[in-house]
């Protein structure tokens, strides 16, 4: 049984880097998979085979991203936020490892697979969704919009008032492009059921399986020694917060900042990593230690090992790979109880689920998890690593797609 599975962007890259992981715990379980991908990192990964391979194809990728998206710029009254129209990409029925290909496994495609070439595909076809944009006229997340339930249209992150504007015209043109048995998988319970309500997706088959991460490498390492080995010469307690972006409006900083106001921040130090800006940092009046952008496995690995808490207060997130990066290192997570991390945190086990989008309550989470004994926190600690080798382990979530495969 050969696998192809299809990831557009760098492998380092949060959705990509699940998929990585997941196309390395099928190997290792006998599957033979493969990936394509338009991002130069291949990890010397024979099994992985990528369409950028100069300067030159960098560029060419970038400005055919940049044309597919040009509508977009009709709106001028348009949040700055990540929209994609999905009309541009290879046709992916051409490629030869197509041909060896038993099962066709999408994953985030914008840029790398034309939609287009979806209604070509003759071999079973599976997609995970790593956020809402497969369901949506080019949005990420919809946020507080449900329009992508009756087929979108009067886009709030377009500033459109028209019934039938670009986000209406991405619907109907995914809903064309869909084969009609393909297989929908989300990485969450939550966005599952967002695809399901769907315009896009209703009638469609869509099952759960949950995001993964490569356990082996997130593992604990004793707290004096990941702090030596970042500098960090604090005997305070330390609370880590971190995305790729942590300013990214989805990441909700600016809720775990109004939090921070409730809490006693005297005994604390921040530890942030992700892109930030130091201003925003330099406001809080709390001692901090920044980071900057983690892509390296051994790094982010001691920053969650470093840590007391990890704090993770996004508004909206297909899953939360970082919570479960965290847990796995055997520290304790707080969040709010919403979207994709609600189904990784066990309130009051693996650490605490505060009120959705309140940040007393998310403050009141982070001193309850701080102001453990040590017996109590280090129940949380073991707790936290023990789920996520249970339920998000690449390994677990390989042997359920593997399930899937030969099921079609």
């Amino acid at each position: 049984m050969k696998v192809l599975h299809l990831v557009a962007g760098e492998l380092t890259g949060g959705a990509a880097r699940g998929a990585y992981w997941l196309h390395r715990g099928l190997r290792e379980i006998g599957v033979d998979s493969h990936v394509l991908t338009n991002g130069r990192e291949t990890y010397g990964d024979p099994s992985v085979t990528s369409l950028c391979k100069s300067g030159a194809d960098k560029v060419r990728i970038a400005l055919s991203n940049r044309m597919a998206n040009l509508p977009i710029h009709l709106y001028r009254k348009r949040q700055g936020l990540i929209y994609n129209t999905g009309v541009n990409g290879i046709d992916i029925t051409r490629h030869p490892l197509y041909e060896s290909a038993d099962i066709i496994h999408l994953h985030w495609i914008n840029g790398l697979v034309s939609m287009h070439s979806l209604r070509k595909v003759k071999k079973p076809l599976i997609w995970t969704m790593r956020d809402m944009w497969p369901m949506t006229g080019g949005c990420h997340y919809a946020m507080e919009c449900d329009r992508y339930k009756t087929g979108c249209g009067k886009c709030p992150q377009l500033g459109s008032t028209h019934e039938w504007d670009l986000s209406a015209l991405v619907v109907q043109y995914k809903r064309k492009c869909l084969p009609a048995n393909i297989k929908f998988v989300g990485i969450s319970e939550w966005l599952s059921s967002c695809a399901a309500q769907s315009s896009v997706f209703r009638g469609h088959d869509v099952r759960t399986i949950s995001n993964n991460i490569d356990t082996s490498q997130f593992a604990p390492v004793e707290k004096g020694a990941a702090r030596r080995l970042l500098g960090l010469d604090t005997g305070k307690k330390i609370v880590l917060v971190g995305a790729n972006n942590i300013s990214g409006f989805y990441k909700g900083f600016g809720l775990f900042c109004e939090a921070l106001r409730y809490v006693n921040t005297g005994d604390l130090h921040l530890l942030v990593f992700g892109r930030s800006e130091k201003k925003v940092l330099d406001e809080l009046c709390i001692e901090f230690t920044e980071l900057g952008r983690l892509t390296d496995t051994v790094a982010l690995r001691l920053a969650y090992s470093a840590a007391d808490v990890f704090v993770a207060p996004s508004r909206m997130d297909a899953f939360g790979k970082t919570l479960v990066e965290s847990m796995s290192c055997g520290t304790p997570v707080v969040c709010f109880d919403a979207t994709g991390p609600k189904d990784i945190v066990q309130h009051n086990i693996t650490g605490y689920k505060a009120a959705a989008f309140d940040p007393v309550d998310l403050a009141t989470g982070i001193r309850w998890v701080l102001d453990r004994s040590s017996d109590g926190y280090r129940e949380l600690c073991d707790a936290s690593r023990s789920r996520a080798i249970e339920q998000f382990d690449s390994i677990v979530s390989a042997r359920q797609y593997q399930n899937l495969y030969q099921s079609l």
